[in-house]
């Protein structure tokens, strides 16, 4: 490995994470305003919440898996919307599928449509069986104008003092822990797969097209936006199936499982979403191949 690719692939690390460090503290900073109010949305629409979890998951950008599993975590939303978020959500795939435009560039239609149903399906199926609780949500205080002429002075101060926390220095704080967390992660892929090359794993997949839907699922699996980009160049130029793609984005929940795995409480159900997020994604890949033709 040359010091030009070595550059490169920190340069490159540091701009995702850079991106997703921008894209989490803007959304963070506007749900510190409306987090209430969004929980109890979600909370009332228990039923059809993964109808908006795989929506939101096909925002092609890195950040919506991350921010998926931050409100698992906080118990916002259900097992069964971070599910369909994951499953609907594909990094820069999609960019990449648009930017790289060709014949085979149209097959981003159906990709995105049987992502977000697949989402939506498997979202609604899991809480019906799984019955936890979600947070549960306090309503906030409502300060009448009588009580508010009663404020003495400090009190104001340390009222704009606990916005100024709650609204800018708690996401900021978050958001840059989120960014170091998954600067380390892009760094280590991205040497691995530097390492290794692209030109390498396009030829093994081409001399096992049989396995290739087996193999993109694994790739999916890796907790980067690389992963997705690989996936969605292998098939551009042609040396991969739309079955296997298919397989590899269902899979691909970008950085999500990585933060999961930061919550103790939420860890043992990391290897669960893996679980049925990995067995759904080989499934449909073959059952897509078989219909299409490998």
């Amino acid at each position: 490995m040359t010091w030009e690719l070595a550059l490169d692939i920190l340069l490159d690390a540091l701009k995702d994470s850079a991106l997703i460090f921008a894209f989490v503290l803007l959304v963070h900073v506007l749900l510190s305003f409306i987090d209430l109010k969004l929980a109890n949305f979600l909370v009332k629409r228990r039923k059809t919440a993964p109808i908006f979890g795989s929506l939101f998951g096909l925002i092609p950008q890195c950040g919506t898996s991350v921010l998926g599993a931050d409100l698992y975590i906080k118990k916002y939303i259900t097992l069964g919307t971070l599910t369909a978020i994951f499953l609907s959500c594909s990094d820069e795939a999609f960019i990449t599928l648009l930017t790289g435009w060709n014949e085979r560039t149209i097959y981003i239609l159906p990709l995105i449509g049987l992502k977000f149903a697949i989402g939506v399906l498997v979202g609604i199926i899991i809480d019906l069986i799984d019955k936890r609780e979600l947070k549960e949500v306090e309503k906030p205080l409502e300060h009448t104008e009588e009580c508010s002429h009663i404020h003495h002075h400090d009190e104001h101060d340390e009222h704009v003092e606990s916005n100024l926390h709650k609204h800018l220095i708690h996401p900021l704080l978050h958001s840059l822990e989120i960014f170091a967390y998954v600067l380390i992660i892009n760094l280590a892929l991205g040497f691995i797969i530097g390492f290794v090359g692209e030109e390498n794993f396009a030829n093994f997949i081409q001399t096992n097209k049989y396995l290739a839907p087996l193999f993109s699922s694994i790739i999916g699996l890796i907790p980067n936006c690389a992963s997705s980009l690989l996936l969605s160049e292998l098939f551009i130029n042609g040396s991969l199936s739309f079955g296997a793609l298919l397989g590899g984005l269902l899979v691909n929940s970008g950085l999500g499982l990585a933060i999961l795995l930061k919550s103790k409480e939420k860890r043992k159900d990391v290897l669960l979403i893996v679980g049925i997020t990995f067995t759904i994604s080989v499934l449909t890949g073959y059952i897509t191949c078989l219909v299409s033709g490998f």
